[in-house]
């Protein structure tokens, strides 16, 4: 497998430094010649000094025959143009992008990029499941179907407490994929009755999620 990372901060040094130490074949493209410079004396000849943004760098690095390419620059104009070279230019069939601003991730996602990462995001559902007394959180956005999975908990004094499945009435798309209780896993059906302490793991769409936080959170 063929990987062009486009960025040499923090996040493409050390991105580039694992795929490298995995033994896959990887190039980092990086403006700054300094950098290169220092990145060649520890990586060797898989560092290319360049504009990834610009077609004629991709092409030079190769990108027709690349299968990912992941921009990872701090800005995310740059990113955004790097993974459209890359998918409609040189018809990689793997685009990944660092999305900088939380309120850009829907458009990378519009205009075609396969993956985004954000680290505001990430860091944020870090922090929610570290929180003992947060009963609902975001777990993944599937991009294709604008959909989510997220993770509820049952408080005692939820109103869902004690009912079944088939009592409520889940916002519409919106299905119940499993049930943790204690150590087993439980794939719910109509007659499945919700207990305090169950954490639920539920699919549907982004626009239904705070129908669905209200219904198995509100008390």
């Amino acid at each position: 497998m063929y990987i062009i990372v486009v960025g040499g901060g923090k996040v493409g040094y050390y991105l580039t430094k694992t795929l490298v130490h995995e033994g896959y074949e990887v190039l980092l493209i990086e403006k700054n010649p300094a950098k290169c410079e220092i990145y060649t004396e520890r990586f060797g000849a898989v560092v290319m000094n360049g504009d990834g943004a610009e077609a004629s760098t991709l092409a030079a690095a190769g990108a027709g025959r690349a299968d990912v390419v992941i921009s990872v620059t701090g800005h995310d104009e740059d990113n955004l143009v790097i993974c459209q070279l890359a998918r409609h230019r040189f018809k990689v069939k793997r685009t990944i992008a660092r999305v900088n601003n939380p309120k850009n991730e829907e458009l990378f996602r519009r205009l075609g990029v396969d993956v985004t990462v954000n680290p505001t995001s990430v860091i944020l559902s870090l922090i929610e499941q570290q929180i003992p007394d947060r009963h609902f959180v975001h777990l993944l956005a599937l991009r294709h179907a604008k959909l989510a999975v997220v993770e509820a908990s049952v408080a005692p004094e939820s109103s869902i407490c004690g009912r079944t499945v088939a009592d409520i009435r889940l916002p519409n798309e919106t299905s119940l994929i499993a049930i943790l209780r204690g150590s087993d896993v439980i794939i719910p059906t109509g007659q499945t009755q919700f207990l305090a302490g169950d954490e639920i793991i539920a699919i549907t769409r982004r626009e239904s999620e705070e129908q669905l936080r209200d219904l198995l959170v509100t008390d």
